[in-house]
């Protein structure tokens, strides 16, 4: 009996040893200067127009082995940059971004569909201008890997999706401006 114990005890433990280690979800950091929303949109069907905004943070939670994500992303709406200061100032306006009133919007994640290692697709909830609508972001690009510089593990990606403006109470001069508005997000992230 005592050597049958032994034997049971010696194989739970080579069990426990061999067994593959359970890995944890991880927050990544958005790094602000490498995360950058854009947006562009059809200027009186002269040109596609394009902006972004400067400041963005927010974090990316990543679990490798069983494939699930989350991302929660903040923007600061005042951070617009248009490349003009005039026009930054109109689009914060009541009509527009109305930044006085709402001065962030916010993405954040309900389901994370990937294939094989990858995320390609990311379902949430986009507030804009105190309206929260459901978006799907497609996901164009994935990497995760240890930061050359940094040396402290990273990920990246880029998105998109399309909204309409007049949805988020942000329509004016539609369709004259073109109502839908392709939104791109370009995404670094460190590890906590």
């Amino acid at each position: 009996m005592q050597k049958l114990n032994k034997l049971a005890t010696a194989l739970v433990l080579a069990a426990a040893v061999s067994a593959p280690a359970l890995a944890a979800p991880e927050t990544y950091v958005l790094d602000s200067t490498h995360t950058f929303p854009r947006f562009s949109y059809s200027h009186f069907g002269f040109s596609t127009q394009l902006s972004r905004f400067d400041k963005t943070s927010g974090t990316v939670t990543f679990d490798k082995a069983t494939k699930t994500a989350a991302v929660d992303i903040v923007i600061d709406t005042k951070s617009v940059n248009t490349g003009y200061t005039t026009f930054n100032e109109h689009i914060q306006g009541e009509d527009f971004l109305d930044t006085a009133k709402y001065p962030t919007a916010t993405f954040k994640s309900t389901k994370v569909v990937f294939q094989g290692d990858n995320p390609v697709s990311i379902d949430g909830n986009l507030t804009l201008k105190g309206v929260t609508k459901p978006v799907t972001l497609t996901v164009t690009s994935f990497k995760a890997m240890p930061h050359p510089m940094l040396k402290k593990a990273a990920i990246g990606a880029n998105a998109w999706t399309v909204i309409k403006r007049s949805e988020f109470n942000a329509g004016k001069y539609a369709p004259n401006v073109g109502d839908e508005v392709r939104i791109d997000i370009a995404i670094e992230a460190i590890k906590e």
